[in-house]
């Protein structure tokens, strides 16, 4: 009697324990959106092998800008304005993005505008290099068409600041290239752009001997690019030649190819303002647009403007791909990223893949997860 007294004991703890165990599981509820979110970083969060490393990407980010006022700052001096992605950014191996505008906090010498008022030149707090930092980012891509919008001295600003924050950088003529080491490995990174004070994206040639010399020194490669046309219009990549405002934007898909054939381990993209396709090519990741991520008070987010994917893959040892995941955010209240439980990035990334890319060894699920076929 005292058996079986125990051993129901032992049962009730059993399937009490389980019961708990059940409630605080992310996964159990699908219908709530942060479980949702949860379920989704915990399924990525840790290196499954010790082979494997994670690399995370987003677009464009402009925390909001003090110039011409600081009308176009976020509410609470922009404190939580990544917050809700901050568990999937510190999550990776390294976090990347592209930093489009400059970090300056007055002064400079600003772009000319027809419209004063409507000035589309951005220049962030320095200050503001502090949450890019806490929630993770270890590179900025500086090679873009916003990083000259205080002239020189906005570079130099941004430069140094975020040296000061520890956040490397590249991708400018004077800072082309850097080097980030974790846990033992050389992550090599630059930037390519058609724009004044950037490593030239329409050189090829040029471009493709920056990347092979820089493989030289690291193990794994990373390079962005700024290019492409931009517009709700522009999810497509035409495989060709681009143009916006008379601007010559490259021919991205052949680029792409050509710096993996330099020795390029990650390709990915930012530029078109709203997200593109993304392509395996010589068992390496190419993601060709990943919109806009924070881009807060002085952009256009209607519809596709507004979502804002946040790119994580595994990459082995040699720079291969083995998979990845899309986590689908968008942007609110004028530029905060926040999770998008009707996963809409996820939805036209993949039917753009499958459009521009159909014979890509890709497989985009519609939670996001990328597997090869």
């Amino acid at each position: 009697m005292k058996k079986q007294i125990l051993l129901y004991i032992l049962v009730s703890i059993f399937f009490t324990f389980a019961f708990m165990c059940s409630k605080n599981d992310p996964s159990v509820d699908k219908n709530n959106t942060n479980d949702k979110k949860q379920d989704s970083i915990l399924s990525q969060k840790n290196r499954e092998t010790d082979s494997l490393y994670s690399i995370i990407m987003v677009g464009d980010m402009m925390l909001g800008t003090n110039y011409p006022s600081s009308a176009s700052l976020p509410p609470d001096d922009g404190k939580d304005i990544l917050s809700d992605p901050a568990d999937i950014l510190l999550s990776a191996d390294v976090t990347i993005g592209n930093l489009e505008g400059t970090l300056l906090d007055k002064g400079g010498t600003p772009k000319k505008c027809a419209n004063p008022s409507n000035c589309v030149a951005f220049r962030m707090p320095e200050h503001y290099a502090e949450y890019i930092k806490n929630t993770g980012f270890d590179i900025m891509n500086l090679a873009n068409n916003h990083s000259g919008d205080m002239g020189d001295i906005g570079r130099k600003s941004t430069q140094e600041t975020l040296k000061r924050y520890g956040i490397m950088y590249g991708g400018q003529l004077t800072a082309p290239t850097c080097i980030f080491v974790k846990d033992g490995i050389r992550f090599g990174f630059t930037g390519f752009a058609p724009n004044i004070g950037t490593l030239n994206i329409n050189d090829h040639k040029a471009a493709a001997n920056i990347v092979t010399e820089l493989k030289k020194t690291c193990d794994i490669l990373i390079v962005a690019f700024h290019g492409g046309a931009e517009g709700s219009g522009s999810i497509h990549v035409p495989k060709k030649r681009e143009f916006y405002l008379g601007e010559d934007r490259g021919d991205v898909y052949k680029f792409s190819h050509e710096m993996i054939d330099a020795g390029a381990d990650v390709v990915f993209g930012q530029g078109p303002h709203v997200p593109r396709g993304i392509e395996l090519y010589k068992n390496k990741i190419i993601a060709y647009s990943l919109g806009n991520f924070c881009t807060y008070g002085k952009f256009g987010l209607s519809d596709n403007l507004g979502l804002a994917p946040l790119l994580k893959v595994y990459i082995e040892k040699n720079g291969n791909f083995s998979h990845g995941r899309i986590f689908p955010f968008k942007q609110i209240k004028r530029g905060f990223p926040v999770f998008d439980e009707e996963y809409s990035a996820i939805e036209l990334m993949k039917r753009v893949t499958e459009s521009d890319f159909p014979e890509t060894a890709l497989i985009i699920e519609k939670d996001g997860k990328i597997t090869k076929k």
